[in-house]
């Protein structure tokens, strides 16, 4: 069965169907999967045993996923993607404090967070229209309450672990539509969790499962099957009376692997007498705008809401003609003081500049390198022993305040912009990367504490996300075909103006992996479409206050990429937080 084949279904009698969501239908939505919340945990468990900076520890950068699953693998926990990876780190991360687990909930799905997507508001409108009776869901967060709100002004409120026994009876006397969480809401007192809690999935919430589905047929999205509970459950469904009546559909994504015990279900539903298929599909929301599309009769007002687009007459005064002078504001940062002193190394051997960068490349977070000579650099001599090891043959203190003449500075360009990208970065909920000789810093989506980016996403929204239905093609050298992300981001250039040395600010946005951005060529222009002068100046006024976490226009930053005091090891860049100003 197709897409298309599931829609005509579906369509003709919408009432005979229930919904199984996961947490891909949430993701569409700015919200991480259970993998993102899995690697979020790892970081987190590695960098408290190993007494890392977990705001350093870049999780779409390979070789960090790479050293974090080693200390994994080394220290007994289970494989990567096994079945039990989600409970066993909420076990090790948490233990048995319920409190502690609806805080970091609370903190990573909170409704703030949420940016609904077109496949959420037609679900909303399914449930609120009576296109939708029943939906389950082993997610913990608001999406459907908020979609459902949003496009009916209407409330629905979800049965969860706190509410067993109303379920069963609600579905019993046909009380539509119904909303529950088979894991609970990190707002309420129950979760499930750790592996206890979902090999015993409550009794009461089993049996209303079991009753819905011995009335309707199911639709699976968004969801893993790894959660051994959940499965258990639809294979205790097959062995009931009158088994999903009418079929059971588990949609994923066409980009993406199924799970064994997936096809499994499958092949056992149709062993006996259930119409039972896999549905690849491009995302949740393509799936589901779909089925909206097709649906008869629909009422304008939830069309209206589910429709809904953000575009608007667009009206630019044009100035007065005159003579005046027009004073424009620039995004040029000037640099009070670059930092005079550095570390030079000596080799033993001639080496070429990208066999440097190999060597260097496993303490990049600690290491600031200029890789051509002479060799400069910041960072602890011990950490530069054991990157050059054999290959080094003295480290040498040295003064470069006589290279530091405007004439002179361009040469030291991408060294300086290195060194003070890893400065301002530090403490901040920021990454940052060089990508075609340019440097970035970009907004992390994994970091703990985010609130210094509040200014950003009062502009914007959301800092970052997946590209929904954008992957990379699979080639030669990249065979694994991977989800292209997006961030809010600045590209940062130094500059020599007016015999002054700038930092120049760009607001932008970073593709992952960086080299998708071709792919998203459509995406950038719209998220980019709006920003002409006024929220362009807004933007600057955004990334400035995160820098400076300061209001006060006449303030300057003294920052350094290490913690040590001011020394060859580590530079101190100043900067003055009033940009440049010029006239026409």
């Amino acid at each position: 069965m197709n897409q298309q084949e599931l829609t005509e279904l579906y369509c003709i009698k919408p009432q005979n169907f229930s919904w199984f969501l996961g947490a891909g239908a949430s993701r569409s939505a700015g919200l991480p999967t259970a993998t993102d919340i899995i690697w979020d945990l790892k970081r987190r468990f590695y960098c408290r045993e190993e007494n890392q900076d977990i705001s350093r520890q870049d999780m779409q950068n390979p070789a960090v996923r790479d050293r974090i699953q080693s200390f994994m693998d080394s220290n007994g926990f289970p494989a990567e993607w096994a079945d039990s990876e989600y409970t066993e780190y909420f076990e090790r991360i948490f233990g048995s404090d319920l409190e502690r687990q609806r805080r970091y909930l609370r903190a990573i799905l909170s409704e703030d967070k949420l940016s609904l997507s077109v496949g959420n508001r037609v679900l909303g409108a399914l449930l609120a229209g009576g296109y939708c009776r029943t939906v389950f869901t082993t997610n913990f967060d608001s999406v459907i309450e908020k979609a459902v709100a949003e496009v009916s002004g209407k409330s629905i409120a979800a049965y969860h672990l706190e509410g067993t026994t109303a379920v069963n009876e609600a579905i019993n006397n046909e009380e539509y539509p119904i909303y529950c969480k088979l894991h609970g809401d990190f707002r309420h007192e129950s979760l499930k969790n750790q592996t206890s809690e979902l090999q015993d999935q409550n009794a009461q919430l089993s049996k209303a499962f079991m009753n819905a589905c011995s009335r309707t047929g199911l639709i699976v999205a968004g969801y893993s099957g790894r959660d051994a509970s959940v499965m258990e459950l639809l294979f205790e469904v097959l062995k009931r009376p009158n088994p999903f009546p009418h079929g059971l559909f588990w949609t994923g994504l066409k980009s993406h692997s199924v799970p064994e015990i997936v096809y499994e279900l499958l092949e056992t539903a149709n062993s006996v007498g259930v119409n039972a298929s896999f549905i690849p599909i491009e995302t949740f929301d393509t799936l589901l705008l779909r089925i909206w599309r097709n649906v008869d009769d629909k009422p304008e007002t939830l069309n209206a809401k589910v429709q809904k687009n953000s575009f608007s007459k667009v009206s630019i005064p044009l100035p007065n003609p005159g003579k005046s002078n027009i004073i424009l504001r620039t995004n040029a940062l000037p640099i009070g003081s670059l930092p005079s002193k550095v570390q030079k190394i000596h080799l033993s051997k001639n080496m070429e500049i990208e066999e440097i960068r190999q060597l260097v490349g496993k303490f990049s977070n600690s290491l600031i390198l200029k890789s051509y000579e002479p060799f400069y650099c910041w960072g602890k001599k011990e950490t530069i022993e054991k990157a050059f090891g054999d290959a080094l043959k003295d480290i040498e203190d040295v003064d470069i305040s006589g290279e530091l003449s405007t004439s002179n500075v361009s040469s030291l360009k991408g060294f300086f912009e290195q060194g003070l990208c890893q400065a301002v970065i530090r403490g901040k909920p920021l990454l940052t990367r060089k990508r075609h000789n340019q440097s970035w810093l970009i907004a992390d989506r994994h970091a703990e504490d985010k609130y210094l980016l509040e200014s950003l996403y009062e502009l914007v929204g959301h800092e970052a996300g997946d590209i929904s239905g954008l992957f990379t093609p699979a080639t030669e050298f990249n065979p694994k075909s991977e989800q292209v992300s997006w961030a809010e981001a600045l590209r940062v250039s130094i500059d020599i103006k007016d015999d002054r040395v700038w930092v120049l600010i760009d607001p932008d946005i970073w593709i992952w992996p960086p080299r998708a951005r071709r792919l998203a060529t459509t995406f950038l222009d719209k998220r980019r479409g709006d920003r002409f002068n006024k929220k362009y100046n807004s933007l600057l006024d955004a990334w400035i206050k995160i820098l400076f976490e300061s209001d006060d226009p006449k303030s300057e930053i003294r920052v350094a990429p290490f913690s040590s005091p001011e020394s060859p090891e580590n530079p101190m860049f100043v900067i003055g937080r009033r940009t440049g100003f010029t006239r026409k």
